[in-house]
């Protein structure tokens, strides 16, 4: 297998937080987003979405998804596994991973993609050039807002994000909530639930880095 990434950008980073969980090391190529180096012929070559991360498995099929990626490798090295062991509990990550995604992920990209300079024409990932939006960053703040809120109330009944045990769902947020920072949005005191988490999951991932 070979792994195209970045591993600062929230996408790859999740994919490498996956496979530090399962103490596995893949062959990697760091594409640099930076300098543009997605948008090259060469890495259009391999992938034509010029989007990172992806995978390239030994069968010669690309994966180009993140939640593909992290479950191919969830299944592949099932040690640790990071998807429950029952229905009810794949279930639960499934949905809890689903909601950071789409209520979180999508929310933060909303505001850094449609006010960032470096984003112009590029508001989107992806090999379609668009637009930015920028009233769309007022409501990706508020889409934030209710949902740090909405982790905080899951996090006062359970110790993790998805229930009881650490699954992908805690990754996914944890990825959310330290690159939140990058357009300064922090966990604030009315959320001390998510706050606690935040700081018992910085330090497994420090502790293992």
């Amino acid at each position: 297998m070979k792994l195209y990434t970045y591993p600062s950008a929230p996408s790859p980073k999740r994919v490498h937080l996956v496979l530090r969980e399962k103490g596995v090391e893949i062959e990697q190529h760091h594409i640099d987003m930076m300098q543009g180096e997605h948008f090259s012929d060469e890495y259009r070559s391999i992938n034509p979405r010029m989007t990172v991360p992806a995978l390239q498995l030994d069968s010669g099929v690309l994966l180009t998804e993140v939640v593909a990626i992290c479950a191919y490798l969830d299944e592949v090295y099932p040690q640790k596994p990071l998807y429950g062991d029952t229905a009810e509990q794949r279930a639960m990550v499934k949905q809890w991973d689903n909601r950071v995604a789409f209520e979180g992920l999508t929310a933060f990209a909303e505001v850094l993609r449609n006010r960032s300079e470096a984003f112009k024409g590029r508001a989107l990932p992806g090999a379609l050039n668009v637009e930015q939006i920028p009233e769309l960053v007022q409501r990706g703040w508020q889409r934030l807002e209710a949902f740090y809120s909405v982790l905080n109330d899951q996090l006062s009944d359970f110790d993790h994000v998805a229930g009881d045990d650490f699954s992908i769902a805690d990754i996914s947020a944890y990825v959310l909530v330290s690159t939140g920072r990058w357009i300064k949005f922090a966990i604030k005191p009315e959320w001390p639930h998510l706050e606690e988490w935040f700081t018992r999951m910085d330090a497994r991932f420090t502790d293992e880095a």
